[in-house]
């Protein structure tokens, strides 16, 4: 077993955490599908379902695969939307810090760090990803703004299917809103060309303080010949208490080039 890689994959698992982002409680959805639903009609429900919060702390449970080693850990997570996304290992042996501006996280147990822009998140999980992208990522909504393009509407037994009207060039996206809360079971983009994809299934949501936040989560992430998969289990989540997010990437540390 290579020892060295594993660590590593540690650092991996906790910056993938962020990217996986809320987990779910049973996807609330005894809501029945309505069929007299219009495509803008989901749309909208699902934009103002957004979950409203000023900060989020809670605890992951995560299970990390990249095809030769397998991996569980548990981390802290603390949000600020729209400002900061801090996760922590236990004892911070490795954290992690993301800005709108800034991808950051250290490994003490290699010695090593990174400190960039997105793209090494981008190349992790196998689509272009900006901080907005990964908020949205985070709280089982649309990376996507829906409203910027025309979507047909299909059905299954548990959601309603949004399909882009008209191909795409560069993307292949695919949506399925839950009927109760209108949060997100699932949501997949692929680039093709690039051999390229992210899948992320919300297999349930919680109730969090009036608010539905994630609970479980799965994502695959294929880039090329490189695919990760990741589950992840949200615990003891808390909304809009006063939070620190404490970072400092420690002296002598060695830079992991991006990928």
């Amino acid at each position: 077993m290579n020892i060295s890689r594993i660590v590593r994959g540690t650092g991996i698992v906790v910056l993938l955490a962020v990217l996986a982002g809320c987990g779910s409680a049973k996807v609330l959805s005894d809501g029945n599908i309505d069929k007299r639903l219009t495509v803008k009609t989901v749309i909208r429900n699902h934009i103002s379902g957004a979950t409203n919060f000023r900060t989020l702390n809670g605890r992951l449970g995560i299970d990390y695969s990249d095809g030769e080693n397998s991996q569980s850990v548990t981390v802290n997570l603390r949000m600020k939307r729209n400002e900061v996304i801090w996760l922590s290992a236990p004892l911070g042996v490795i954290k992690v810090y993301i800005t709108p501006t800034r991808v950051s996280f250290y490994n003490k147990l290699q010695n090593e760090y990174f400190d960039g822009d997105f793209s090494y998140v981008s190349h992790l999980l196998g689509s272009d990803i900006d901080f907005e992208k990964l908020q949205n990522l985070l709280l089982g909504q649309a990376v996507i703004d829906l409203r910027d393009q025309k979507y047909e509407l299909g059905y299954n037994e548990a959601a309603y299917e949004l399909k882009p009207a008209a191909s795409l060039e560069l993307y292949k996206l695919f949506f399925e809103v839950e009927p109760r809360n209108f949060k997100l079971a699932s949501q997949q983009l692929s680039q093709p060309q690039e051999q390229r994809l992210m899948e992320v299934r919300y297999s349930s949501y919680q109730n969090v303080q009036g608010q539905i936040v994630p609970d479980q989560v799965h994502i695959a992430a294929i880039d090329k010949n490189e695919r990760i998969t990741i589950g992840i289990n949200y615990k003891q989540v808390e909304l809009n208490r006063d939070l620190s997010f404490p970072y400092k990437i420690p002296k002598g540390f060695n830079p992991v080039a991006a990928k």
